[in-house]
């Protein structure tokens, strides 16, 4: 988040974090019966919600973030900014609730824990909602109405806010939150999960440009658009292959030094583009790391980019 240079990206992204202790506490109620007999993981997403959720986001935004709207001209009572501090305010208070009746569950009746999992349902329903709107509707009020000088100021104020609360390592503080949180859940943050290997293939084949994955070993492991027409036209014999087999000899050390940087984390990526059959390509190259931080492999993106190139102006989706 210290990269940020836009307040609303920087509150998009403690929203992201936010919802990952979400899907965790999500993940404990579906099954609170087993939950409550080791409740540490579920206190600990809740704890997260109420420690930086509601005193380190929500107080962003209810001391430097709606005062200044205010001051722009968007109404307080009766309006958006209003309905956003009523469901601050009921988001804590069901928080509250949660942390007080929580340490009682193990012993509590059947019926007693379905009501605490289906209030706790209900948090994270006005929640979500929550967000939406604040990133879709109320965030864009902002951007509509605040100069860049007023933009360098509330980031300045945000990060005030976060050095007086946890010092120089905020931040990383957070994270670590975040990671114990998340330690052991099934609710991961990867939203692959959701998706099925024809729906994973079916995206993949409508990607706007061809990839290619080269494993850690070095070996091409996968490419799309098998079966359609390519810039560069290959076949499944490529599968297998070691990666320096797959380009012409002049190159081959050119692709032994960007394999070697992204092992050792010296590169981040590479580009080159070439004209190619009347068209600009643009040929690109990104490492690939698990969670872990483990060395994957490398991703190749080759898109024809002419056409890009000359867009102009703009074309919005609403007028």
């Amino acid at each position: 988040m210290e990269n940020y240079t836009r307040w609303d990206d920087f509150l998009v992204s403690e929203h992201e974090m936010i919802e990952r202790a979400m899907a965790v506490l999500k993940s404990n109620l579906e099954k609170i019966g087993e939950a409550v007999k080791t409740p540490l993981q579920m206190r600990r997403a809740i704890d997260f919600l109420l420690e930086f959720g509601d005193k380190i986001h929500n107080t962003k935004e209810e001391k430097f973030l709606f005062p200044l709207m205010a001051k722009k001209g968007l109404p307080v009572e009766g309006g958006p900014i209003g309905v956003m501090l009523m469901e601050h305010d009921a988001d804590r208070k069901l928080l509250q609730k949660m942390v007080t009746e929580l340490p009682n569950l193990a012993e509590a009746t059947t019926a007693a824990r379905h009501k605490f999992a289906a209030e706790g349902f209900e948090y994270l329903k006005i929640r979500a909602e929550h967000i939406w709107k604040e990133n879709d509707v109320l965030y864009a009020m902002g951007r509509k109405v605040f100069s860049e000088e007023e933009n360098t100021v509330l980031l300045k104020e945000f990060k005030t806010l976060d050095q007086q609360t946890y010092g120089d390592v905020a931040r990383l503080h957070y994270e670590q939150m975040l990671a114990e949180v998340e330690k052991g859940s099934e609710a991961k943050k990867r939203l692959i999960r959701n998706l099925s290997y024809e729906q994973i293939d079916a995206i993949m084949e409508t990607l706007p440009f061809e990839v290619t994955f080269v494993d850690a070993e070095d070996t091409v492991a996968y490419f799309n658009k098998l079966d359609k027409t390519k810039l560069f036209p290959r076949t499944r014999s490529v599968i297998g292959r070691k990666v320096e087999k797959c380009h012409p000899e002049k190159s081959v050390d050119m692709v032994r030094q960007i394999v070697t940087g992204f092992k050792e984390r010296t590169m981040d990526h590479a580009e080159f583009w070439i004209d190619f059959r009347g068209d600009k390509i643009l040929i690109r190259y990104y490492p690939v790391y698990s969670e872990a931080g483990e060395y994957m492999g490398v991703l190749e993106v080759t898109q024809a980019i002419g056409a890009i190139q000359k867009i102009e102006g703009e074309k919005r989706l609403i007028y």
